[in-house]
């Protein structure tokens, strides 16, 4: 599955739902979906983990629907010719630096 056809199953299922909440709505759920992926992490079952990383993931596509931005195309823009600090694959910036 491409994070373009993501973003289309996540509005063809929910899209209504997504757009009556709104943004700020949308938002919320997604923190929340954050917060259960760290409990998830810290102390949850692989199960637990995968549930919670589709979870977010779902969330973020929705955002990226309601705000009218394409997931594929941010990670091309930012991602696509690697480090978008130090332009190499791999990275080769020091580990104080982000990524």
């Amino acid at each position: 599955m491409t994070l373009n056809q993501l973003q289309d199953d996540i509005r063809r299922v929910f899209g209504a739902k997504d757009s009556a909440r709104g943004m700020e709505g949308t938002f919320m759920w997604f923190m929340e979906e954050v917060g259960e992926l760290s409990a998830a992490l810290r102390g949850g079952s692989h199960q637990e983990r995968v549930h919670e990383f589709a979870d977010v993931l779902a969330w973020l596509a929705t955002l990226a629907n309601i705000a009218g931005v394409s997931l594929e195309e941010a990670m091309q823009v930012k991602y696509g010719a690697g480090c978008p600090t130090c332009g190499q694959t791999p990275c080769a910036c020091g580990d104080a630096n982000k990524p």
